[in-house]
């Protein structure tokens, strides 16, 4: 009930804000994508943004847990009707919210529902963030392709494991048929070095069968057994441990994303939730 109550007072104060979305993909599982996703909308967090992490993973909805928190209702129950919105936003931290997904593909049914533009209604609570992290699923499933699309930009992880080189090259070719720039993050190498040689093995091949296509390097974390015990014990390691070299390597991350994403947009209006999740839907 206070939680509630707190959402609404933000949004009577900040109803006229809106979010840049950033969808976080990879090609294939097992890359670290959630926990990047999660230890990033907290670096964003810290840097002063008001940040929404959406867990758009549907089928393996698992934010919740890599935070720490329970959650009884998630973005289907908001859907159905059986919960307002503000309902299934869930307060982390002062100003950093978590929404969380559905672990079924029930969504799916509700693209072609009336019920949507109550929803998108009902969803202008989202306004209120800076910044919404769409942690989507792995792979180029269709509803995976549709937050994509929906978003404003795509970061692709990935590792230097060679079928992970391989599917991210897959959804970069994906990408590449809806947006003229992606960026990559590379996790889990053995050094930075390893990290530079993987971006531009992924980017050599890119230029010569998508040449109108720019990929950016945004960053690379190096193998971390802290990390791992973070992740184990439901913590976010940028949090606990803010001095490992994972978070101060995020830490970067963030001010550097931050500052591309406002020269991005200074020409380009900022969107509401609303017309996220219709663009979304409509993708689909």
């Amino acid at each position: 009930m206070n939680q509630a109550k707190h959402l609404e007072t933000l949004m009577k104060k900040e109803s006229k804000s809106s979010a840049k979305f950033i969808a976080i993909t990879s090609g294939k599982g097992g890359v670290g994508k959630s926990n990047i996703s999660a230890n990033l909308a907290y670096s964003l967090h810290k840097l002063g943004y008001r940040v929404g992490v959406f867990d758009a993973d549907i089928g393996l909805a698992n934010l919740d847990l890599i935070f720490g928190i329970k959650t009884n209702k998630n973005i289907l129950h908001a859907l159905k009707g059986q919960a307002d919105f503000k309902d299934v936003i869930y307060e982390i931290n002062r100003g950093l919210y978590l929404i969380p997904g559905d672990s079924g593909e029930e969504i799916l049914k509700y693209s072609a529902s009336g019920m949507i533009e109550d929803f998108v209604s009902d969803a202008e609570i989202w306004n209120l963030f800076d910044y919404v992290i769409v942690d989507t699923g792995a792979g180029i499933s269709t509803i995976t392709q549709a937050f994509l699309q929906a978003s404003d930009f795509v970061i692709v992880v990935t590792t230097p494991e060679p079928s992970a080189k391989t599917d991210a090259y897959a959804m970069l070719k994906v990408n590449a048929k809806f947006k003229s720039e992606c960026m990559m993050l590379i996790n889990m190498a053995s050094s930075q070095t390893q990290i530079a040689q993987v971006f531009t093995t992924i980017q050599n091949v890119a230029k010569k069968n998508i040449p109108n296509f720019s990929i950016e390097l945004l960053g690379g974390f190096t193998n971390n057994n802290a990390v791992k015990k973070a992740i184990l014990h439901r913590k976010l390691i940028c949090d606990v441990e803010p001095h490992n070299i994972f978070s101060l390597a995020m830490q970067e991350i963030a001010k550097n994303l931050v500052s591309k994403m406002e020269h991005n947009m200074l020409n380009t209006p900022r969107k509401t939730i609303g017309s996220f999740f219709r663009r979304f839907l409509g993708y689909l």
